[in-house]
């Protein structure tokens, strides 16, 4: 089968690895890079640290509004599946590249399948949530992370596509997780001992845009008795510049770090504070407790599991429970045993229900929709 997958982002980047390393021993995968993330700190350092195959095209999108940057990969897209004509298309997530590539692999009636289907944070504020409920309207096959995503789904009338096969950035973390102790060196580069920190990171637009979040956000880094390490997103950077916030000297304000060193950083933080669903995800897979800079998350299980708690930016919440929060001492397997990416190429393997959009017709299915019954988190 030949495959076209998109990455644009850097959760996408870090999942794209595992996947294409299980779909190139039996597909043909063409990688195709949409340039939503331009930064070379945020793009071409993550390729070339991982070792991600070299993409073979890229749509150089760049930045913009969401409707420039959507129709910028949507055009410059559609030329490339017209040339290299495929037999299906993966997106991933919820970017706006997934959004372009769902609707540009509809247009021209080439089958999708979706990467994190399935999962809903339920605020239609967020393009992200827009994002994802387009693309699983449109797509023919939904990998879900969860069983919750299986569920959801479910619920909207998606049942005969979704598969559970759990989380491919579990696959991911198994994999880097020893190549960063043996490679990064961050922690002695910033002077941290292990236990002794506390990490963040802000990059959504509904913190780094709304002057009350961010400017909450930044009295609670103030108010932090401990020491903190806070990679700075290119566009949070930009908004504490211009609203003229400084920090005291307990915060750490780095440049965005490589793959490598974030894992080392997370693995080794007392605590994770994030508006990142990635990072969520990340802490829950390291045993890190995690408070959500957010109102609400997609990544339900690592609250009801008591690993994160979704706290919003009013600072007396947030540093009540920076101080009280305590995690369970269990930490079950939820999003699966980190094969996710085999088993999503065994299964695009034995497809046969990829759905002719010109006639209607479905092709029989040989292999059933399942929950996956998966082993340890960690």
């Amino acid at each position: 089968m030949k495959i076209v997958s998109l990455v644009g982002a850097r959760p996408e980047f870090i999942q794209a690895v595992p996947v294409c390393r299980a779909l190139r021993r039996e597909h043909k995968e063409i990688l195709v890079h949409t340039g939503q993330h331009y930064d070379v700190s945020l793009s071409q350092a993550f390729f070339d640290e991982l070792d991600i195959p070299v993409p073979k095209y890229n749509l150089d999108a760049g930045s913009g509004t969401h409707t420039r940057q959507t129709s910028k990969v949507m055009l410059r897209l559609e030329e490339v599946l017209l040339q290299e004509k495929p037999d299906l298309v993966i997106v991933r997530g919820d970017t706006n590249s997934t959004l372009a590539g769902g609707i540009v692999a509809s247009k021209l009636q080439i089958p999708l399948a979706h990467i994190e289907a399935g999962e809903r944070s339920f605020n239609r504020r967020m393009p992200e949530e827009i994002n994802r409920l387009v693309v699983d309207r449109l797509a023919d096959i939904h990998f879900c992370a969860s069983r919750t995503a299986v569920e959801q789904l479910a619920s909207e009338g998606i049942r005969d596509s979704a598969y559970w096969v759990g989380d491919v950035l579990l696959d991911a973390m198994k994999h880097y997780r020893p190549i960063a102790y043996r490679r990064s060196n961050v922690l002695r580069r910033l002077g941290l001992e292990p236990g002794s920190y506390c990490l963040v990171t802000v990059h959504r637009a509904g913190n780094t845009d709304d002057f009350k979040r961010l400017s909450q956000i930044a009295r609670i880094l103030q108010s932090v008795r401990e020491r903190i390490v806070f990679p700075v997103h290119p566009r949070t950077a930009k908004a504490l510049s211009n609203l003229g916030i400084r920090f005291g000297p307990h915060v750490d304000l780095v440049e965005p770090v490589g793959y490598l060193d974030m894992i080392l950083l997370e693995d080794n933080a007392r605590l994770i504070a994030t508006d990142s669903g990635g990072v969520q995800r990340e802490a829950y897979f390291l045993g890190v407790p995690c408070l959500t800079l957010r109102d609400e998350t997609e990544w339900i299980e690592t609250v009801e599991t008591g690993w994160n708690k979704v706290i919003g930016t009013e600072p007396e919440e947030v540093l009540r429970a920076w101080g009280d929060f305590v995690t369970p001492a269990e930490r079950p397997a939820v999003y699966g045993d980190g094969t996710a990416s085999r088993r999503i190429a065994e299964i695009l393997g034995s497809e046969r229900m990829l759905r002719n959009r010109g006639t209607g017709e479905v092709r029989q299915r040989v292999v059933d929709p399942v929950l996956v019954d998966s082993g340890g988190a960690s």
